[in-house]
C-alpha cells in the first residue's frame, strides 16, 4: 500500500508539473489584463500539434522542438486574442469578464474542432527514443516523465527571475498592479498585454508539447485538462504565479492519489472539490496573500 502511494505521489508531481506550465501561463494573463481566457487549452493542443510536426517532419530535437511549440502557440495565442476577445474587453460593463469568458470558451471549441478538421481525430505520437524507466527502490519513474519535470522547473524558475530581474517584467508587474498609474510612467500597457498573452500561450504550449512526448497528441489534449488547469490557478491564487506552481503540483498529486480510491472516469472530480473549498474557505486562493504579478 505504501508502495502505491509513493507511486501515485511520483506521478501526481510529474503530472502537476506539467499542468503548471499553462497554470502559469493563465494566471499571468489574468494577472496583466484582469480576464480569464479559457482558451488556453487550445493553445496547448497548438503547441502540442507544433511540436509533433517539428520532431516528425523536420526532425528536430528537444529544444529546437519546445521553441517551436513555445513561438507557434504564443502567436496564435496573441493573434485569437486580438481578433475575438480584445474587443470584448475594452467594453467596460459589469457583464464584460462573462462575456470575455465564454467568448473564450467558443474561441477553444472552434480551435479545437479546426484542429480535428486538419489533422483527424487520431493520436498522433513523437518519434523520439523510448528510454526504459528508472527505478528508486519500488517507484518506477520514466526518463522522459523525468526530464519534463526538470524543463518544467526549469522554466518556471526561469520565469520569475524574468519578473524579479528584467525591465519589462517589473513593467509588466506594474501594469498589473495599476493600468492607469503604469500608463502615466510611459508603460504602454496594450504592448505589455500582448507579450503576457504571448508569454502565457508559449508556456501553455510547451506544456502540451512535453505532455504529448510523454503520450500522444490529439485535437482534445488540451480541453482534457483545461480542469485542471484552471483548478491549480484558482486554488494557488488566480494573481499569484507562485500559487500557480504549487497549486497544479497539489492538484497533480491529489487527482493520482485519488485514483487510490476513485476508477478513472472520476478523477476529474477532484478538481471540482478542490475549487469549491477553496472558493468557500479562501476565495483569493491559498497564496492570495503572496508577492508577485497580480490585479
Amino acid at each position: 500500500m505504501l508502495t502505491d502511494v509513493l507511486q501515485y505521489l511520483v506521478n501526481g508531481l510529474i503530472v502537476g508539473a506539467l499542468i503548471a506550465l499553462p497554470a502559469l501561463g493563465l494566471t499571468l494573463i489574468f494577472s496583466v489584463l484582469g480576464f480569464v481566457n479559457f482558451s488556453i487549452a487550445a493553445q496547448l493542443t497548438a503547441g502540442a500539434y507544433a511540436g509533433w510536426l517539428a520532431n516528425t517532419l523536420l526532425h528536430l530535437p528537444l529544444i529546437a522542438v519546445l521553441i517551436c511549440s513555445f513561438v507557434v502557440a504564443g502567436a496564435l495565442g496573441v493573434v485569437t486574442d486580438r481578433i475575438a476577445l480584445a474587443p470584448i474587453r475594452r467594453k467596460s460593463t459589469s457583464q464584460t469578464p462573462l462575456m470575455v469568458a465564454i467568448a473564450s470558451i467558443a474561441l477553444n471549441m472552434a480551435l479545437e474542432n479546426a484542429y480535428r478538421f486538419y489533422f483527424g481525430s487520431g493520436l498522433n505520437s513523437f518519434d523520439m527514443p523510448i528510454a526504459r524507466d528508472m527505478k528508486i527502490g519500488a517507484v518506477r519513474i520514466g526518463r522522459q516523465q523525468l526530464h519534463n519535470l526538470e524543463i518544467a522547473i526549469g522554466l518556471a524558475v526561469l520565469l520569475a527571475l524574468f519578473f524579479s530581474l528584467t525591465r519589462i517584467g517589473k513593467a509588466m508587474r506594474a501594469v498589473a498592479d495599476n493600468v492607469d498609474l503604469a500608463r502615466l510612467k510611459g508603460i504602454e500597457p496594450v504592448r505589455l498585454a500582448n507579450l503576457a498573452t504571448f508569454i502565457g500561450m508559449g508556456l501553455a504550449g510547451i506544456g502540451g508539447a512535453l505532455l504529448a512526448i510523454d503520450t500522444s497528441v490529439d485535437p482534445s489534449t488540451g480541453s482534457r485538462l483545461i480542469l485542471l488547469i484552471f483548478a491549480g490557478s484558482v486554488v494557488g491564487g488566480l494573481t499569484s504565479l507562485p500559487g500557480a506552481v504549487v497549486g497544479a503540483l497539489s492538484m497533480g498529486m491529489i487527482g493520482e492519489l485519488g485514483l487510490l480510491v476513485l476508477p478513472p472516469v472520476y478523477q476529474s472530480l477532484t478538481a471540482f472539490v478542490a475549487i469549491l473549498v477553496t472558493l468557500l474557505a479562501r476565495p483569493g486562493g491559498i497564496f492570495s496573500g503572496a508577492t508577485g504579478v497580480r490585479r
